[in-house]
């Protein structure tokens, strides 16, 4: 008899114990001799015994709801690769027979309110579990003490809050992330260069994921004795004039050598910058379609990829499996650093296992 075919009331008959015994130790619940527990364990052992989680499962009454909550997919490419792996996610979940509700709640990226409405709609309706992508630092705070409050197993992907006490997060060590920037844009650089960190549209006081970026990158040229040739500008209002005028004072800065864009924005000013100083080094982030021909046409030097899609998908299982499963998993999932250049963009797309959400 093969160990996968072996019934519970077949490690009963070897173990010489009741169908129930093994059931009360199997599902540890209720007592057991100890004499018993050990002959059952010893037939374990032998065989080798592996449960049927998916059949486990089917024998619950409890039908898991999960929320994800997301920023609007339809307002950015990087949060709709997000989405699609969410939807991937759920979908590979199913085909293995493993049921339960996700819903979507989703919040404007640029709104700290909308975050908090979509956060205290998900908490009064009383999820089993929470997976989210809180780009609001002080706004998300409250939303995580209520969950631990009310023991809710959430999730964070994209930006690590240590504080937030979370029951795993999946991402990139962004710290680590800004460094690796520094150290791309420093390659064959002269010694007399300056660099631009630049935040497309976005309200750094309040985005702990683009100031740990900028701290990394600052870090590396710390290190070597170059901070003071670092500046950092916050552009805005992209569809105005000003937004030129913005541009414009990055190219004034003396001996500029490259422009570190801290989100996959980078595409929105990558072109302009080539053209009127076609030597700048430009580096951003994710493979959003825009920034691909980016790369390719030679506007976008390096590109940092954080697989957004990958970081939902893995998300939604991880949760999923310990609600359902009970399985334990790392407190922390991080990402390795990818660096997409010119060269290697099209093969790197065109892998069987790339979940960039690309089509090449």
């Amino acid at each position: 008899m093969k160990p996968n075919n072996i019934r519970i009331k077949d490690i009963a008959s070897m173990a010489g114990v009741s169908v129930g015994t093994v059931d009360r130790v199997l599902h540890n619940r209720g007592k057991v001799s100890r004499d018993a527990a050990r002959r059952i364990e010893k037939v374990l052992n032998k065989i080798n015994y592996k449960p049927n989680l998916i059949a486990q499962t089917l024998g619950k009454n409890k039908n898991y709801r999960i929320v994800a909550l997301i920023p609007n997919p339809a307002l950015d490419p990087y949060w709709k690769q997000s989405f699609d792996g969410l939807k991937s996610g759920e979908e590979q979940l199913g085909q293995f027979g493993i049921h339960f509700i996700l819903e979507y709640k989703y919040y404007d990226p640029h709104k700290k309110e909308s975050f908090q409405e979509s956060a205290l709609k998900i908490f009064h309706s009383h999820p089993d579990g929470v997976l989210v992508a809180p780009l609001f630092y002080y706004a998300s705070l409250p939303f995580f003490k209520k969950l631990s409050e009310t023991k809710i197993p959430f999730i964070l992907f994209n930006t690590h809050l240590v504080e937030a006490n979370a029951l795993s997060f999946i991402g990139q060590d962004l710290f680590k992330s800004g460094r690796l920037a520094g150290e791309l844009m420093n390659i064959g650089q002269q010694p007399n260069s300056s660099y631009a960190i630049v935040h497309v549209n976005e309200d750094l006081s309040n985005s702990v994921h683009l100031v740990e970026k900028e701290h990394g990158f600052r870090d590396y040229f710390e290190k070597r004795g170059d901070a003071q040739r670092i500046g950092t500008f916050i552009l805005n209002n992209l569809k105005s004039s000003a937004f030129q005028n913005q541009l414009e004072s990055i190219l004034q800065m003396p001996d500029l050598s490259g422009v570190y864009v801290s989100t996959s924005k980078v595409y929105l000013i990558a072109q302009y910058l080539k053209k009127r100083n076609p030597g700048v080094r430009i580096i951003g982030y994710d493979l959003i379609k825009e920034n691909v021909s980016g790369l390719q046409e030679g506007h976008i030097d390096f590109i940092i990829n954080q697989n957004p899609m990958r970081q939902a998908k893995l998300g939604i299982q991880s949760l999923a499996n310990y609600l359902i499963f009970s399985k334990q998993i790392p407190s922390t999932y991080l990402f390795p650093l990818e660096v997409i250049t010119p060269e290697n963009v099209t093969s790197y797309l065109a892998h069987p296992g790339n979940l960039a959400g690309i089509v090449v």
